[in-house]
């Protein structure tokens, strides 16, 4: 952001009186412009043993495979983008949604959320952000093809869960990619 939503003048970094972070602010009117994580909220949907995955259209990770999920929209709850990223992304449709995993990951300013979810039906199809869309049962999850470490994370915990029938909420923070490559035993 380079200009004030408010008056339309140039914006400059400084800490607002009260304040302990830098912000946006506009010298002209005196509006402070607040920069907040964004939420992805989505589902990990499951069919008789199997997990619904996609297969991204679009980038970023293009080709990988993915949990449906996608940024929250205003006016509506987690639970809801949940739902309709999982119709828009596979055209299937969702119930007894269950919060499982939270991750935070303040290097990209967001949050992911993954609800537990069973399919209504085996009706799904490829929406226009995915490539193909598929039921896994856990041993031909394709591993080293996952978009992002927040799915990789919630299919490990579940696959462990499933077993014990004890499905319970985590939240984490994930630290960079490259954090992870470089700094093997800061791992957890």
């Amino acid at each position: 952001m380079k200009f004030c939503s408010q008056c339309g003048g140039p914006l400059n970094w400084k800490i607002p009186s009260g304040d302990h972070r830098p912000r946006l602010v506009c010298p002209a009117c005196h509006t402070v412009h607040y920069q907040n994580p964004r939420i992805v909220a989505g589902c990990l949907p499951l069919w008789n043993g199997q997990v619904l995955l996609c297969r991204r259209a679009i980038e970023p990770r293009r080709g990988f495979w993915t949990l449906p999920g996608g940024f929250m929209e205003n006016d509506e709850t987690m639970q809801q983008a949940a739902i309709r990223e999982t119709l828009e992304e596979a055209c299937a449709r969702v119930e007894g949604l269950a919060l499982y995993t939270l991750f935070d990951l303040p290097h990209i300013q967001q949050v992911h959320v993954f609800f537990r979810a069973s399919l209504v039906d085996a009706d799904f199809a490829a929406g226009a952000e995915s490539l193909e869309v598929r039921l896994f049962h856990e041993a031909d999850i394709p591993w080293p093809e996952l978009a992002f470490p927040t799915v990789g994370h919630t299919l490990e915990y579940f696959f462990k869960d499933r077993v014990r029938h004890l499905y319970p909420v985590r939240n984490e923070p994930l630290a960079p990619l490259h954090t992870l490559l470089t700094n093997p035993l800061e791992q957890s």
